[in-house]
């Protein structure tokens, strides 16, 4: 993404990599907070119900601790390696595919939010069980349920069954698909607006930009899916009930309809300060090791 020359798909899912931890070791607590308040389902008191980011926050590190911001981040650290590489890996790999397909040469609007849409969706397979684990053990309601991140594997595998590591699969797809779309379709057409960077400070500042305004397109895009999949992947599996929260489209109606649309939104003021700055540092740090990997090539 940072030059027209090709690397080999090593490198890239290397890079991304590199990127998606850099990204979550600053921005962590955001996500902690973020499903803390898309959990939240009635009116609560007491360090039970957060009014917002802030009260989140502050009941979060009075009642519980601040290392409870960072609770459940082994699952987050595992998954970042492979869910970030594959977005970029993808994303690059995406778009030869569909350059081909439409016989283009070059990308251009339409097809970045068609390849974004595409990587959205190969990464979501992948993420999809340390997404459910890191929701269960960001819930308050799990803090004496499992001890670590294997434990709650374990857990979940025995009581519901292997399958359930995949609980929410269609509602992660969504969610990935309109991100990567908003993210990887606005960083194109953003960098065709921003003047030519004429050196590498002038080439972050450019990523910064484009990053943080497609991490945040992208969010608003996608924050619905995100908070019925929180439900979805935070509610149990048992025999011979239905859940409330089962299928992505059905679940945003149900929301909508017992909540207000308005808890579609929930947590978005920390999802968005977490991936509209998450963003930039993704595509920042994504780019530099990158031309990195192509110095040491040369």
């Amino acid at each position: 993404m940072s030059s027209d020359k090709p690397l080999p798909f090593v490198y890239q899912f290397a890079a991304g990599a590199i990127a998606g931890v850099s990204e979550i070791l600053v921005m962590y607590p955001l996500d902690v907070v973020k499903t803390r308040v898309q959990l939240q389902t009635g009116k609560g008191t007491g360090a039970e119900s957060y009014n917002g980011m802030v009260d989140c926050f502050r009941k979060i590190v009075k009642h519980e601790g601040f290392s409870r911001l960072y609770r459940g981040i082994s699952a987050p650290i595992l998954m970042e390696a492979p869910k970030r590489a594959t977005k970029f890996a993808a994303n690059d790999e995406w778009g030869k595919v569909w350059r081909r397909v439409f016989n283009q040469s070059q990308m251009n609007q339409q097809l970045s939010i068609l390849t974004g849409a595409s990587a959205g969706a190969t990464e979501a397979f992948v993420v999809v069980p340390f997404e459910l684990v890191k929701i269960r053990m960001q819930d308050k309601a799990s803090a004496g349920r499992y001890t670590g991140a294997m434990d709650c594997v374990l857990k979940t595998v025995k009581n519901e069954g292997v399958l359930s590591l995949y609980q929410g699969l269609e509602s992660t797809m969504w969610r990935h698909i309109l991100w990567n779309a908003g993210y990887f379709g606005c960083i194109f057409q953003v960098r065709q607006l921003l003047p030519k960077a004429e050196n590498k400070k002038g080439q972050m500042s450019n990523d910064i930009i484009a990053g943080s305004i497609g991490g945040t397109i992208g969010t608003v895009l996608n924050t619905p899916m995100d908070v019925v999949k929180s439900r979805i992947q935070n509610t149990p599996k048992v025999p011979g009930q239905v859940p409330k929260y089962n299928w992505a489209w059905p679940a945003v109606l149900t929301v909508a309809r017992e909540e207000g649309f308005s808890a579609l939104y929930k947590g978005f003021l920390p999802k968005v300060l977490r991936l509209g700055p998450g963003g930039g540092i993704l595509l920042v740090v994504f780019t530099g090791v990158m031309d990195m990997f192509r110095k040491m090539q040369t």
